[in-house]
C-alpha cells in the first residue's frame, strides 16, 4: 500500500514515519484534512483530540462530515477512517477539550503537535505548554471568510501580516515570553460576512495539506 510513497522517500523514509507520534488537536475542517493527509503518509501514532460531534453544518467542508455521521463523534468517525486507511495506525483517541483539565495530554511522547483549535484561549494555552515541554508544534491560523484559492504559507508568528488572529496570537505571545511559533496563514484578505464566520471547503483543505505536508517533511528529518 505504501509503493508510491516508498518510490519518494525509501524504505528508510517510511520506516522513519511509522515510528512517529503525531497529536492533532481539534479535528474540524483544517485539521480534519491534516488528519486525512498524516494518515495517508503512514504516521505510525495519531493522537486525536476534539470534544466535537458531527453537525449538518460542517458538511460544507469537514472531510468527516457526512449526513449518516451526523451526531457521531468526530474522533470515533476519524479512528474508523484512519483505520481503514491503515490498519497498523495506532490511533489515540480522546474525546475532549483541550484546556487546563486535558492538557496532561501533552505529558505523553509526541513528535509533533499541531495545533487546529477555534478557541482563542484554549489555542494559548496548548501553544505555551507544548514550548515548556520542548515539543515541535506548529498552528494554524485563520481560514474562514475566503473563497478565493489562497497561497498558504509556513511562517514564524513575528513574520505574519493581514490576518487577525496571527496579530492577536503575536500580541499575546509576546506578552507570555514565547519568542517563535511556525504558523500556517495567507496573506489573502477575508471577505466581510453578515454575521459569524462563513468557510468553504478547498480552503480549509488547502490550510490543513499544506501543515500536513510540512509537519511530514520536519518528521524525516528528525532523528
Amino acid at each position: 500500500m505504501w509503493s508510491r510513497l516508498i518510490r519518494l522517500i525509501g524504505e528508510d523514509g517510511l520506516e522513519k514515519l511509522v515510528g512517529k507520534r503525531v497529536l492533532v488537536v481539534g479535528v474540524g475542517g483544517v485539521g480534519g484534512y491534516i488528519v486525512e493527509m498524516l494518515a495517508r503518509c503512514g504516521i505510525g501514532t495519531l493522537g486525536i483530540m476534539d470534544f466535537d460531534r458531527v453537525d449538518k453544518s460542517n458538511i460544507n467542508r469537514q472531510i468527516i462530515a457526512l449526513n449518516s455521521d451526523i451526531g457521531e463523534y468526530k474522533t470515533d468517525m476519524f479512528k474508523n477512517r484512519i483505520l481503514d486507511i491503515n490498519p497498523d495506525c495506532n490511533v489515540i483517541d480522546i474525546k475532549e477539550r483541550f484546556d487546563a483539565h486535558s492538557a496532561d495530554i501533552l505529558d505523553k511522547k509526541w513528535d509533533y503537535v499541531v495545533d487546529a483549535i477555534d478557541s482563542f484561549e484554549d489555542k494559548v494555552l496548548l501553544i505555551c505548554l507544548a514550548r515548556q515541554k520542548g515539543l515541535n508544534i506548529i498552528s494554524a491560523m485563520g481560514a474562514g471568510n475566503r473563497f478565493e484559492l489562497c497561497d498558504f504559507e509556513i511562517t514564524d508568528i513575528y513574520k505574519t501580516s493581514y490576518d487577525a488572529l496571527a496579530k492577536k496570537l503575536r500580541k499575546t505571545l509576546k506578552e507570555k515570553g514565547i519568542d517563535r511559533l511556525d504558523v500556517c496563514y495567507t496573506k489573502q484578505p477575508p471577505l466581510t460576512v453578515k454575521e459569524g464566520v462563513g468557510s468553504v471547503s478547498y480552503v480549509v483543505a488547502q490550510c490543513g495539506i499544506k501543515i500536513a505536508g510540512y509537519v511530514v517533511n520536519k518528521l524525516l528529518e528528525i532523528k
